[in-house]
């Protein structure tokens, strides 16, 4: 496995009846689970709630001790059809993933799940990853709770609530019959704080006890007619069953003066940023009682009507602030007031922007305009104005340049693209596509590689419509953890049987890097509870692809250039299959690091490369930093009144990788780069070795400046 431990948090899912759990909102739900007698737990890793997974990858202890199944699932489909123990046992199962891509690729199993419901309470706990620090395209999970009618809850960004939410999500799952989804966004699973914590507790039922006595019950299979008695019992019966417990629980929370001339609805997760706004415009206190009446909601799906109305009792105007598109809550609230004639004034999407996440300048601004409209008394009664006076933000989205993602430094998958940029100089430029994975950057100066991704293990798949015999072949790119996830199946599958004449190059560097340096089945290193060390070219063969050359270090780039050009232009029929294997960088530093670090104190000699270029040999000419991108390489200014051009320079970040060398020995660009070797605990003999090459380095130097004319008085 990637070499990073979070065995501290593990001890924490051990504490009991009157301990204080404090850490991260990720860590909270993984206590909360043990906590509410989960009997299994699924999921596949994606920001933002990686961490959940990791953290019971290493928790297989604990886990044992409970009776708790835990899966590390080869995708998000594969989780959520895990679900399906939840259907016929009362057993609770949670299942974990990113959304909504994550529910995209669930979407079937889901959509089955909800249609047969449950007998056991059934969790989906999204990583909502919506706003500035997502990693995706911007949508909403919404509007899948409401299309397979399954429950949202949205809670409040603290410690207790999220934790509560866990319980709440049970209860309610298990009382309807029906799934729910655990909304956390990324503020919440990144939120610090404390709750008391209870003992863990095992499931009433285990799975190994369910298999003992396996059920079955037809009337929860979905085909018809069954399928069709499904719909009217979500109807007639799940629906009312969650309005009353979410009712009778209170799972939905009131702040605020019960009678005012204005109101605020909100989704539970934008609560803290609500309350922030108000603090600023002097109408909420630093412990959050709030002069404004607020409804919060901590269950966004299903809405309950009569609480919606009895909020907007006695008021003028409501705001709702939900943030996303489509409107889905305001529309639903606006139909509620309306089929109830009421004459209050719902207030949302006109005051706040429709797209984009509601930061705290958003906030203030929008909540600001609100009650500047509907009540300006309130403003006026506050005694001070804050931030009327604050200074203006200067626009610097015309100074500052934008800084989208990019490789690590070393990164093994920026020689891949040097040498695809070499082959394009002789070929022209490439039909290629991309696919999930950090391979990506390479859309982005100075690789522009890849116009398009269609969705994790797609890439291939992205392509098919230009496998047609045109003048170059395309090329598709994909990662391992892509590949083992959906694209040995519906991309590589999908070459092998329409005997694609394309192009694929899967960028292997041993892990899921992307989502964490989680192992996959490919990863070259040990895993106790996980199968390893399955080439990635033997399920090719297996599929009946057979081209299929392997670049076991991806570094050499001339080698990297040979190969991807005999791919383009070899006349084998069939599929050609690049597998492009180095370490990730960054997991090897890991490693390797903290042992180099230990070494050294521990007195024993180690050695570590260091780059450098060579001022003196160095042209100017930079090809070598267009071709590599490397964070480590830069320009220097020499102090050499003869040479205006800057040169190309290494800086203390680089970790030795030889890149910049090896790009620039494949492009035939200037020979300045040489590489050191820094000696950490020498031998004696070593010591002895240097002081004398020093002397005698200091007297050349001393004979060559003795000899050189000065003009100096």
């Amino acid at each position: 496995m990637a070499e990073r431990s979070f065995k501290a948090e593990v001890e924490h899912l051990r504490k009991g009846a009157g301990d204080t759990f404090t850490g991260e909102g990720i860590l909270a739900i993984t206590k909360a689970l043990l906590e509410n007698g989960v009997g299994y737990v699924g999921g596949y890793q994606g920001a933002p709630i990686s961490h959940l997974m990791d953290v019971l990858a290493d928790a297989q202890d604990l886990l044992g001790e409970l009776g708790v199944r835990f899966e590390a699932n080869a995708n998000e489909a594969a989780a959520a059809a895990m679900l399906a123990a939840s259907v016929h046992y009362p057993i609770r199962g949670a299942v974990t993933f990113k959304g909504s891509v994550g529910v995209n690729v669930a979407s079937d199993a889901l959509a089955n799940l909800a249609s047969s419901g449950v007998t056991g309470g059934a969790l989906i706990i999204v990583g909502e990853d919506y706003g500035e620090g997502s990693s995706i395209m911007q949508e909403r999970s919404h509007a899948f709770a409401m299309k397979s009618q399954f429950w949202l809850l949205d809670p409040r960004p603290n410690l207790p609530s999220i934790t509560k939410a866990v319980s709440d999500g049970f209860e309610l799952s298990e009382v309807s019959n029906t799934p729910v989804m655990l909304m956390v966004r990324i503020r919440s699973c990144h939120v610090s704080g404390s709750f008391q914590t209870r003992d863990n507790q095992r499931p009433k039922l285990s799975v190994k006890e369910a298999l003992s006595n396996p059920r079955s019950d037809f009337a929860r299979v979905v085909l018809p007619p069954m399928s069709y008695a499904h719909e009217q019992d979500k109807i007639k019966n799940r629906w009312p069953a969650a309005e009353k417990f979410i009712r009778d629980r209170g799972l939905n929370e009131r702040f605020g003066p019960a009678v005012a001339p204005v109101g605020i609805v909100l989704q539970g997760g934008m609560y803290n940023g609500v309350i922030r706004a108000l603090q600023r415009l002097g109408l909420a206190d630093i412990h959050g009682h709030s002069e404004v009446p607020l409804y919060v909601l901590n269950v966004t799906y299903p809405l309950v009507c009569d609480e919606f109305l009895a909020f907007c009792e006695g008021k003028d105007q409501v705001l709702v602030i939900e943030e996303g598109q489509p409107e889905f809550i305001e529309q639903q609230l606006t139909t509620y007031l309306y089929r109830a004639g009421s004459a209050v004034k719902l207030r949302g999407k006109d005051i706040f922007p429709m797209a984009g996440e509601y930061t705290g300048q958003v906030m203030l601004d929008s909540i600001g305009d609100f009650l500047k409209q509907a009540a300006p008394a309130l403003l006026a009664a506050v005694h001070r104005a804050p931030n009327e006076d604050r200074p203006q933000i200067p626009d610097l989205t015309k100074t500052v340049p934008i800084r989208p993602p990019g490789f690590c430094t070393g990164c093994p998958e920026r020689p891949i693209f040097a040498a695809m940029k070499l082959v394009q100089k002789e070929t022209g430029k490439l039909q290629i596509t991309a696919d999930i994975g950090c391979h990506l950057f390479a859309a982005l100066p100075p690789f522009e590689i890849g116009g398009a991704t269609m969705g994790y293990g797609l890439g291939p798949a992205a392509n098919a419509a230009f496998d047609g015999g045109g003048e170059r072949r395309p090329v598709s790119v994909i990662g391992d953890g892509g590949f083992w996830h959906n694209g040995l199946s519906s991309s590589f599958g999908n070459m092998a049987f329409n005997k694609s004449d394309s192009v694929a190059v899967i960028v292997d560097n041993y892990y899921s890097a992307a989502t964490g340096g989680q192992d996959v089945m490919s990863s070259r290193a040990d895993n106790a509870t996980k199968a390893t060390k399955n080439p990635i070219s033997k399920a090719l063969k297996g599929i009946g692809i057979n081209w299929v050359r392997e670049v076991n270090r991806t570094y050499d780039v001339g080698h990297m250039r040979d190969v991807l050009r005999e791919a383009l232009t070899t006349k084998t029929p069939g599929p050609k299959v690049i597998v492009a294997s180095s370490e990730c960088m960054l997991n090897k530093q890991r490693r390797e690091k903290p042992l180099a670090a230990q070494a050294i104190k521990e007195g024993r000699r180690v050695e570590t490369p260091r780059f450098g270029v060579d001022e003196a040999i160095c042209t100017g000419d930079h090809a070598c930093i267009r071709l590599s991108g490397c964070p480590s390489l830069s320009l220097k200014k020499l102090d050499d009144p003869l040479r205006d051009d800057p040169v190309a320079s290494i800086d203390q970040s680089c970790v030795g990788c030889g890149n910049c060398g090896e790009v620039a020995d494949a492009a035939i660009l200037c020979p300045s780069f040489y590489e050191a070797r820094v000696v950490h605990n020498p031998t004696k003999w070593e010591v002895r070795l240097a002081a004398f090459r020093t002397r005698i380095i200091g007297w050349l130097q001393a004979r060559r400046s003795a000899r050189r004319l000065s003009f100096e008085v």
